[in-house]
């Protein structure tokens, strides 16, 4: 399938990741390694990143990863009792969307982008259900850089998913996967290579 000029895989009969109370579709590769290696390297140089705050049990803390939060106007999205309000899409940030939207057959008016300097950094246990998002919306995740780990962990039955991120890869999450499923990105120590996640969401929230 081609999409403008690049080369992507078309959806075809993915198999669901999860045993059971949701869906995740990895796609695997959706980029050439060409094309991933300058996305990769023009996301390093272009965003506006910023260290991370997040509130813990009332307590702040600052992250050693960085975040951007790119969006329409007026979307604004609060998350560990942090308010981000959105940076205009650049017209990289528009490809890609394009790109995921042709794949999941879904629209996206956000993107959360994490950058993470090597395994040290991580992201525990946790749910992207806030109230501004779309409730069983799609939430798509691009990854460039370095290979890591993607866990999944049932809330009741503690049953864990886990599937290796490549570079340049797509992996989809829906329907009540945020209700019943939690998901971790887990540190590693043999990991020394940086990696940019893209995940472009849907809010429903214009206030």
């Amino acid at each position: 399938m081609l999409v403008g000029k690049y080369n992507i895989k078309t959806a075809g009969d993915f198999p669901n990741l999860l045993p059971y109370d949701g869906t995740v579709t990895y796609f695997g590769p959706i980029l050439d390694q060409h094309q991933a290696d300058d996305f990769f390297q023009k996301l390093i140089g272009l965003i506006l990143w910023q260290r991370d705050e997040v509130t813990i049990y009332g307590k702040k803390y600052i992250t050693s990863r960085k975040t951007a939060w790119y969006g329409e106007p007026g979307l604004e999205y609060t998350y560990s009792g942090n308010k981000r309000t959105p940076l205009p899409w650049t017209q990289d940030l528009l490809t890609l969307k394009s790109l995921v939207e042709g794949l999941s057959g879904e629209t996206y008016n956000s993107c959360l982008l994490n950058l993470y300097h090597d395994g040290s950094e991580g992201m525990s246990w946790h749910t992207d259900d806030e109230k501004m998002l779309k409730k069983n919306g799609a939430i798509a995740s691009i990854s460039l850089g370095a290979e890591r780990k993607f866990s999944f962990k049932h809330k009741q039955t503690k049953e864990t998913v886990s599937v290796l991120l490549e570079h340049g890869s797509l992996l989809v999450m829906k329907d009540v996967t945020q209700q019943h499923w939690r998901h971790a990105l887990p540190k590693s120590m043999k990991i020394k290579s940086p990696r940019v996640n893209l995940t472009f969401r849907t809010i429903i929230n214009h206030d």
